[in-house]
């Protein structure tokens, strides 16, 4: 039973014919990923990876209530798929009830290509890409930059099947490209990044001129303190900042007091007004551009999610609407402790601010403020106001009357995202972006540019 020969939907019948539980779930995972790396204007690397990875989800019933035991492992083969089920068999005999404990998912039409082999990417994914960036290495030769970066391409086929006859299947794709521009004498750098599903709405010519604009601005230095400013935070930071916050938005830490929407006193801010500004922040498995999961793969349980509720159906939720708390995270469990509706968390996250300028048009209105490029290594300091500190990167810019003058010094902040949006002046238009700081675990965002009046760089930084 090789990867090459057996077909995921095989893999998970057989498991689920072996298990000897009183329910299971079974979750396939096949990925592959294609891969391109550039320095000093010439590629450097490619690849392309095929992986497997499969969950078991053992359930059994005792008079105390249900236990669970889950084991994921990669590179199964046939001699290893039934020790697998029964490792995650004996794991939930000799565990306690488990608190999530709900009855598996049942109902529901079986995915129409559940059998069918997996997607897969290749080089092939680049194909239009490789080309354009090849002619972009050309310009910034001729204009004096030298061009640094990656661009990787995944593709997952995930194929849930469980005891009581749900047979799932999703493929997500998932693309990312990061592109920095340096001067000759690495003094002057610049950053650029996108979010894509294929490659196809990239444009490496437009990246290159972008960042060619930014190490022109960043040609005059001008040092400055650390304090309170007016900032533009273009939507790779905005998109980063809000990640961290629905990350922290179980609704269970919240009703237990433990969180920035915990509500003095006991219970939790839903319905509270967060914003002046008509914010909304939703999610929706069918956003166009954004397509995720549409219904839970869970391949363990904690407060933001739980493996009883693998193939539960997900439909768009708005977390914020015209700027008022609207729901917190919950699983079927969280939803019955805290009394709010299920609201399982969704693979994307998109803020409408109602704004249509665009961030260099918010430049051009612009008194006096900074602009930054993004942020990165960002760290919670207290999670009951969600206060979260980090750094500048590759860029912080200097307007004056609407104007960029020159480049500063970079900082370190220290900001609450929920903070940010009572205090924010105005948002721009929304667009897909990618976050830089979260990359490598959330890639599909869009949102605007914010424009917040006193943001605290709270200390000068000597990072890059």
């Amino acid at each position: 039973m090789s990867r090459s020969t057996t077909k995921p939907h095989e893999i998970v019948e057989r498991a689920l014919e072996l298990s000897q539980a009183d329910g299971c779930v079974v979750i396939a995972d096949e990925e592959s990923s294609a891969n391109l790396r550039w320095a000093g204007n010439a590629l450097t690397t490619n690849g392309v990876t095929r992986g497997r990875t499969l969950t078991v989800i053992a359930t059994v019933d005792g008079k105390e209530g249900t236990a669970s035991g889950v084991i994921s492992r990669s590179a199964v083969t046939a001699d290893d798929l039934e020790p697998l089920v029964r490792a995650a068999e004996a794991h939930a005999r000799g565990a306690g009830p488990a608190e999530d404990a709900q009855p598996l998912i049942t109902g529901g039409a079986a995915s129409d290509d559940f059998t069918e082999a997996p997607a897969e990417t290749s080089s092939a994914v680049f194909a239009d890409f490789a080309p354009a960036l090849g002619e972009a290495f050309a310009r910034a030769r001729a204009g004096g930059r030298e061009l640094y970066g990656f661009a990787n391409h995944e593709l997952t086929s995930t194929y849930l099947g469980t005891s009581t006859g749900l047979r799932l299947r999703h493929d997500q794709p998932n693309g990312t490209l990061e592109l920095n521009a340096k001067s000759p004498d690495r003094s002057r750098s610049a950053w650029a990044g996108r979010s894509t599903r294929d490659f196809k709405d990239v444009d490496p010519a437009a990246l290159d001129e972008e960042l060619a604009v930014r190490l022109g601005w960043a040609e005059r230095r001008i040092d400055l303190p650390a304090g309170r400013y007016e900032t533009l935070l273009p939507p790779t930071a905005v998109a980063d900042l809000l990640i961290y916050q629905m990350w922290s938005a179980a609704a269970r830490d919240a009703a237990e007091g433990r969180t920035v929407f915990s509500k003095p006193g006991g219970g939790t801010r839903v319905g509270e007004k967060l914003s002046e500004l008509p914010l909304t922040l939703r999610s929706n498995p069918d956003e166009p551009g954004l397509e995720s999961a549409p219904f839970v793969i869970a391949h363990a349980s904690g407060d933001a999610a739980s493996v009883f509720d693998n193939g539960l159906p997900l439909t768009a939720t708005d977390w914020i609407r015209d700027g008022r708390l609207e729901h917190l995270v919950t699983t079927r469990h969280t939803a019955g402790l805290t009394g709010l509706p299920v609201a399982p968390g969704i693979d994307n996250l998109v803020l409408d601010g109602g704004g249509e300028r665009s961030l260099e048009e918010m430049v051009a209105s612009t008194e006096r403020g900074l602009l930054l490029t993004c942020l990165w290594y960002i760290r919670e300091v207290d999670p009951a106001t969600l206060l979260l500190t980090g750094l500048t990167r590759d860029g912080v810019y200097l307007v004056e009357n609407g104007e960029v003058v020159g480049e500063v010094n970079n900082f370190r902040f220290n900001e609450s995202p929920v903070d940010l949006l009572s205090r924010a002046a105005e948002a721009g238009r929304t667009e897909r972006t990618l976050p830089r700081e979260w990359s490598d675990w959330f890639t599909r965002a869009a949102t605007p540019a914010l424009r917040i009046p006193d943001f605290n760089m709270s200390s000068v930084s000597l990072g890059v």
